[in-house]
Formats: C-alpha cells, sequence, structure tokens
C-alpha cells in the first residue's frame, strides 16, 4: 500500500505542473478573427490625405468612437495615408462601425476527478492496479464516488467591426472589409483595436478572400484561409 500511495504521490507531482502550463495557456489564449475584404485595385499610397467617419451619424463627436477612430487612423497612417484637419479636407472618407453582440449560452461537460479528466493518473488507476479498486472504476469517467461529468455554461460574444473606404471627390466605392471574433469577452475596448489589427493584417489583401487571422499577445500573427 505503501508502495503505491508513493507512485499517487510522484504521478501528483508530475500531473500538476501540466495543469499550471494548461492553466497559464487559457489566460493567454490567441485572438482569432474572420477577415473579409473586397477592393479594386488601390493606387500606391502617395500623401493622400484621409478621415475616419462613424457609419452611424449618432457616433459622431463620441469620445469612444474618437478612440476607435485613432486605432483605424494609425494604421492608415503607417500605410503612408496622411490624416486629414477635417472630414471635408480629405481625398479619402474612411467609415467605420463596431458592434457586439448581447450573447449566447454554450454548455460544455467536463469529467471530474481533481481537474483531470480519465486517463490523466495513467494505467494503474488511483488506488489499485490497471483500473483500480473501489469496484474496478477509474478516475474521471463519471465516477460515482465523485459525482459524475460536471456540466457548466458559459456566455460567449461575437464581436465585429465594418470599414469602407470611398474617394471623396466621387464617392466612389475603393475597400470594403469586416473582421468579426466569437470570444467570452464583451468588452469592445479590448475586442476593436484587436479587429482593427486583423482587417489591416496585409491589406488590402486579395479583392473576395475571408482569412482567418490569428493575434498573439506578442503581436505574431498567423493568417489562413478559413475552413
Amino acid at each position: 500500500m505503501l508502495t503505491k500511495m508513493n507512485s499517487i504521490k510522484s504521478l501528483t507531482r508530475l500531473a500538476l505542473p501540466v495543469a499550471l502550463a494548461l492553466g497559464a495557456a487559457a489566460c493567454t489564449t490567441p485572438f482569432k478573427a474572420d477577415v473579409s475584404r473586397f477592393a479594386v485595385p488601390l493606387p500606391a499610397p502617395a500623401g493622400q490625405s484621409f478621415a475616419v467617419v462613424p457609419e452611424d451619424p449618432k457616433l459622431a463627436g463620441g469620445l469612444e468612437f474618437a478612440t476607435y477612430a485613432n486605432a483605424v487612423a494609425a494604421e492608415m497612417q503607417e500605410l503612408g495615408y496622411v490624416r486629414a484637419s477635417s472630414p471635408e479636407s480629405a481625398d479619402l472618407l474612411v467609415r467605420f462601425d463596431y458592434r457586439v453582440d448581447g450573447g449566447r449560452e454554450r454548455v460544455r461537460t467536463d469529467f471530474n476527478g481533481a481537474g483531470f479528466a480519465g486517463g490523466a493518473w495513467g494505467p494503474w488507476g488511483p488506488w489499485g492496479g490497471w483500473g483500480g479498486g473501489f469496484g474496478g472504476w477509474g478516475l474521471g469517467f463519471n465516477d460515482p464516488f465523485f459525482g459524475g461529468p460536471n456540466v457548466r455554461s458559459y456566455t460567449i460574444y461575437t464581436s465585429g467591426i465594418d470599414l469602407k473606404i470611398d474617394r471623396a471627390a466621387d464617392g466612389q466605392r475603393l475597400f470594403e472589409g469586416k473582421a468579426e471574433a466569437v470570444s467570452r469577452s464583451n468588452r469592445l475596448p479590448r475586442l476593436v483595436p484587436n479587429l482593427v489589427d486583423a482587417i489591416f493584417t496585409g491589406f488590402p489583401g486579395n479583392s473576395g478572400e475571408t482569412l482567418r487571422i490569428t493575434i498573439r499577445d506578442d503581436n505574431e500573427k498567423t493568417v489562413r484561409p478559413t475552413d
């Protein structure tokens, strides 16, 4: 019995760092967005001026919109465009909108056993050989001793932005794009800058293409076609 208990302690010491690592990974989940873009052939940036304006006139003059508009403007300036002093003097009008829905519930079932799914203890089980004693049950699969699976629900939200670029002189549409993400957060101050970053990744992109863009905390990005 002492040998078995020592084995349990050894397995626990091995399992805990793995659990902690998984917990840390969950805290640094990359941001993923689906980005769709449509564009006519755009001339290379050569100092053309632009202004970011709200698609919804009710957002004009708001501090929240101004914050997100600054994020869009920073991306445009990095491309080589120049921010105009007013929409009336701009060569390009960048129409911008953002949103997040009310959320929907998602249900997940986890098996009990001190946070480990079945098999975490290896082939010996926690208290016996090859499946263990106490009736031959193994830890984690609807174990009667631990009360069965743990069912929990949480809310997920869909957030998105829309970006349109028009030539001010004649109103011709030059670019349309949208980025959407599903996450457990509905905090627009965190979501919108990431969505802006995603929509400008590889700008203007290939017209009609939809991509999954992943942004890590270190700003490393991965771009691939959506499934």
